[in-house]
Order: C-alpha cells, then sequence, then structure tokens
C-alpha cells in the first residue's frame, strides 16, 4: 500500500528519540504533516526507560546551548522539565570541576545545564510535541529503506507488526535514526553516494548508576566533575556526579582504553578514588547507592560528512545518524538540538519542496555537529591506543593552546567565560582565537591555582559527616 499526502507536503522523519523529536517540531509550521516513524512499540507517556536508549542509564550534560535551542523549538520544555524535578544548574559557579589546568574557580554564574535523566528529559520534549496538531507518530515500524534514486528521494519504505510491507510518500524524508543509522546503504541501494566516514575511537567504557543524595543535598547542589589529562600518556578516567530529579545523584564513570571501569559494584567507587583525584568518591562515600551499575562501550566518535556527498533531494540525515560523540563531552544532545534548530531555519527561508532545501539543511545542520566534533577528537585522539587518524602538527599545537586555556582559565573570569561559551555550545571554538582571549593566554594566570575544590560551607558539612561506607583513604 502507499500513502500519499494531501493538502500540502508531507515530511517522514525516521525515529522517535530526542534527535527525531526536535526535528518533527522544527517542521511542523512548515509542512502540512510530519510523520514520525519509532521502530518501538510504545514511547512512554512518562519519564519511563525505552529499550532501544541504553545509553540513558548513565549521566546527561544537557548544555545551555542545547537547552535554549529547544526551548526554541518547543517553548515551555524548560519548564516542564524542572516542574518534574530537573534542576537548573548555573555555570560555572555550580561546577566542582578539576580540569587538567587545576581546579576551576566557582565564578559567578555566565551559562547552565539541565540537570536530568535522559528519561525525563525525552518525555518533557515528546510532551512539548504533542501540541503540534499536525504531527502523528507512528510506532512498532522498521524501515526497510528509502523510495526513490540517486536524484531525489520521495518516499521510505517501512515493515509493521505484521511484518508487511508498506511504502509512505514523502516531499522530506529525516533521518534521526541514531548511532544504528543505516543510511549510508540505503543510499548505495537507490543509486545514490557513496558518505565519507571517519571514525575516532578512545576506547571508552562508561560505568554508571544512581545514588540517593545526603541530606539537605537534594537540591541546590554543584556537578561534580573530575577530568582526565591527556597529557598524561595513559588512559583517560572520568568521574561526573550530576544532579537529577528525584533528590539523585547520577553518577558516571568512564576511561578509555586500557583502564575502563568495571561492571561489579564492589568496584565502583574503587575506580572514583583512582581518577587524578578522590573528592567525588568522597562525596559518593556518603550517600546511598540506587540499582545496579550499567555499562555502555559504543562511544566511538563517527562522523559521515552527508554535507559533502552529492546527496538526493528530499533526504536529510540529523543527530547521531550523521555525527555520533564519545557523550564523555555531554554534547550529543545538544548537537541535535542546535542541528533541529538549523533545520527549522532552513525551513523559514526555503520552502522543504524546494530542490535545494536538503542540501542546504544539511550544511547547516553539519555545522553544529562539527563544532561538537573538534572538541570530542581534539581530546581523544590523544590517549593510548585511540583508533583512527593520529594526531598531526596541528591538532598538536591546537592541543597545546587549549592545554594553556585550560590553565589560563584558572585564574581568568574572560577566558572561562569564552572557554564555557564553547562547551556550552552557545558560541563557535573560533572565540578562542579573538584577540582578547589569546592577549589573556599569552598574559597566563591571573591569580594563583587552588590547592584544592572551592568547596561551599554546606558542601564541606557534607564531607565532614562520617562515610557510610568505609573509605579506601583518607578523605581528601
Amino acid at each position: 500500500m502507499t500513502h500519499t499526502p494531501s493538502g500540502g507536503p508531507r515530511a517522514v522523519v525516521l525515529g522517535g528519540g530526542l534527535a527525531g523529536t526536535l526535528a518533527a517540531a522544527a517542521l511542523a509550521p512548515y509542512v502540512a504533516e510530519v510523520l514520525v516513524i519509532e521502530r518501538d512499540a510504545v514511547l512512554p507517556e512518562t519519564a519511563a526507560p525505552r529499550p532501544r536508549l541504553p545509553q540513558a542509564a548513565h549521566a546527561h550534560m544537557l548544555w545551555a546551548g542545547g537547552a535554549d535551542a529547544i526551548e526554541e523549538l518547543l517553548p515551555g520544555t524548560t519548564a516542564t522539565w524542572l516542574k518534574a524535578g530537573a534542576h537548573r544548574i548555573p555555570i560555572p559557579n555550580g561546577m566542582v570541576s578539576y580540569s587538567p589546568g587545576g581546579w576551576f574557580r566557582r565564578w559567578t554564574e555566565t551559562h547552565y545545564l539541565i540537570g536530568a535523566g535522559r528519561d525525563l528529559i525525552d518525555w518533557g520534549v515528546r510532551t512539548g510535541l504533542r501540541a503540534h496538531p499536525n504531527v502523528r507518530i507512528r510506532t512498532g515500524v522498521k524501515i526497510g529503506g528509502l523510495v526513490g534514486d540517486g536524484s531525489e528521494v520521495t518516499g521510505v519504505r517501512v515493515l509493521d507488526g505484521a511484518r508487511e510491507e508498506d511504502v509512505i510518500d514523502a516531499d522530506l524524508v529525516v533521518d534521526a535514526t541514531g548511532r544504528d543509522s543505516k543510511a549510508p546503504q540505503w543510499l548505495t541501494e537507490i543509486g545514490g553516494p557513496v558518505v565519507e566516514e571517519t571514525v575516532v575511537d578512545a576506547g571508552v567504557r562508561y560505568a554508571s548508576r544512581r545514588y540517593r543524595a545526603p541530606d539537605g543535598a537534594e537540591s541546590d547542589w554543584p556537578v561534580i566533575h573530575i577530568q582526565a589529562d591527556p597529557r598524561l600518556g595513559k588512559p583517560g578516567q572520568v568521574v561526573s556526579v550530576i544532579p537529577i530529579e528525584d533528590g539523585q545523584w547520577h553518577v558516571s564513570l568512564s576511561g578509555t582504553r586500557g583502564g575502563e571501569p568495571s561492571a561489579d559494584e564492589h568496584l565502583f567507587e574503587e575506580f572514583a578514588r583512582g581518577v587524578r583525584h578522590p573528592l567525588a568518591a568522597d562525596f559518593l562515600a556518603r550517600a546511598e547507592p540506587i540499582g545496579d551499575v550499567a555499562v555502555f562501550g559504543r562511544t566511538a566518535n563517527r562522523q559521515r560528512q552527508f554535507e559533502k556527498a552529492a546527496m538526493p533531494a528530499g533526504f536529510v540525515v540529523l543527530g547521531d545518524a550523521a555525527t555520533s560523540l564519545n557523550p564523555v563531552y555531554g554534547h550529543g544532545m545538544s548537537a541535535a538540538a542546535l542541528g533541529a534548530l538549523a533545520l527549522r531555519d532552513t525551513a523559514a527561508k526555503t520552502p522543504v519542496t524546494a530542490p535545494r532545501f536538503a542540501a542546504r539543511a544539511q550544511k547547516a545542520i553539519a555545522r553544529p555537529a562539527a563544532a561538537a566534533w573538534l572538541l570530542a577528537v581534539g581530546q581523544d585522539r590523544f590517549y593510548p591506543d585511540a583508533v583512527g587518524k593520529a594526531p598531526n602538527l596541528a591538532d598538536r599545537l591546537t592541543a597545546r593552546y587549549v592545554q594553556r586555556l585550560n590553565r589560563t582559565a584558572i585564574g581568568n573570569f574572560l577566558v572561562v567565560r569564552a572557554l564555557t561559551d564553547v562547551m556550552t555550545m552557545k558560541r563557535p571554538a573560533t572565540i578562542l582565537g579573538s584577540p582578547d582571549v589569546l592577549i589573556a593566554a599569552a598574559r597566563g594566570l591571573r591569580r594563583p591555582l587552588l590547592d584544592g575544590p572551592a568547596l561551599t560551607e554546606r558542601e564541606q558539612s557534607v564531607l565532614d559527616r562520617e562515610p557510610l561506607r568505609a573509605e579506601a583513604t583518607e578523605t581528601a
């Protein structure tokens, strides 16, 4: 059976996850109908887990750039999150972060992030999308491939629960099926281009667990982030503690190839104590673990350059389907949201039925994804046994400059603001080469390095309590 749109253009979005939901919101004002096709049989009506989203068990950072993009696409989403228990965490004063350059000062707020579980974030976005009357979601459907040829995509082949093939016509097809996307295969099947792909894989493995926050630490609590240092010539190990809904802390450990965390719950806090500083482990010893340890290892950075290929009209790729990132840097959701915003802005200027719409949209989507890609691979290439193109001279010089900035940021508000602009995806990395930042980097520290984390009295009071479990070493 063939389904043909009537009364105006139809957009079909493949994938009902975060990227697909945002793509649907982006296109809804500019087409007669948006049909979202999702393989899961059911999309939860509440903030519940989805079976095909294993990474939801791990801590997520939704930086200001991504959160602002989502709010622009779906006004009111931030209020929905906060009402459901998410936290708006100010940055940098709401983050206790140990960088390769030392402990960051907790300067006055310049940015923010949303502290929430991934299931809550996705639910809030789905809730906002349901307000669009011309958006329809069809679940329990598997994608069979594209319809069309090398010059134009005109629809998509699907298989329903009874394994019956169906063809859905569309003026625009958007692939948002994530890391498992088969877009390169689908394109070659219809005579489309071969898409160039680059992979940089540091072999990162995640282990995550939720904790019940200690009394008095359930709200207005900072993110604790102990970063790795690629200069050390050994596996990079990271721990992040993010306050989320229901008075919980979402804790994620990660390690590159040769230094991966274990799924063994008895080794969880031991790993946290073995990173560059034991602060996170000291706090975890005073919190109660909830549930099992979840592990995840599909973390390679993978860039498919659809924007450089001779793509057929009527087909666009968004989110992890185009550029998937090592999640340790927390940019995947924000890059997808900014990509969806770019899709909307393209649709506002060019009709989706125009022959050049898809090419223009793909180029616009690629810009924020490329920025996030450079942030990720700029570090991952330097870890031992990383797979992919080795860092060249330009990469090494750039890394040295970023290291200089990280150290300068310890004692220079201008530099920390610029770095946070880039980290939160509010501004492009080119600002790090602006004259005022270059001069600040040349001058170096304006204040001395901190000799330890800048904790408030309330935060220190939690560390002053007796631990719930025996600690491996004396509290730092």
